[in-house]
């Protein structure tokens, strides 16, 4: 049974850190990409950031250029994303993925084949 399990969320000012970290098993990851959605209140869930197997490439929203960071680590069969500068606009659920794929036509990223449950980030004004 695959399982993604997200850890790291909690409450932070504004302009300040986070680091979520999600560990993936049940399941050889081997090929897949990995990433990062969210979902802030009664809005849609939307795209934060992914990274490629090999840790090559890496994917970012607009919103979180430059501010977030994705990493992996393939032989914990674990995703980070280190969050700086936190803004209020920020706070969401914050939901890792596996699979999917970048579509640079359009900047969007679809097909993904794992969610984990989420996990809140609050950043307060």
């Amino acid at each position: 049974q695959v399982q993604l399990v997200e850890s790291g969320g909690g409450l932070v000012q504004a302009g300040g850190s986070l680091r979520l970290s999600c560990a993936a098993s049940g399941l050889s990851f081997s090929g897949y990409n990995k990433g990062w959605f969210r979902q802030a209140p009664g809005k849609e869930r939307e795209f934060v950031a992914a990274i490629s197997w090999t840790g090559s490439s890496t994917y970012y929203a607009d919103s979180v250029k430059g501010r977030f960071t994705i990493s992996r680590d393939n032989a914990k069969n674990t995703v980070d994303l280190q969050m700086n500068s936190l803004k209020p606009e920020d706070t969401a659920v914050y939901y890792c993925i596996v699979g999917g794929t970048w579509r640079p036509q359009s900047q969007t990223y679809y097909g993904m084949d794992y969610w984990g449950k989420g996990t809140l980030v609050t950043v307060s004004s």
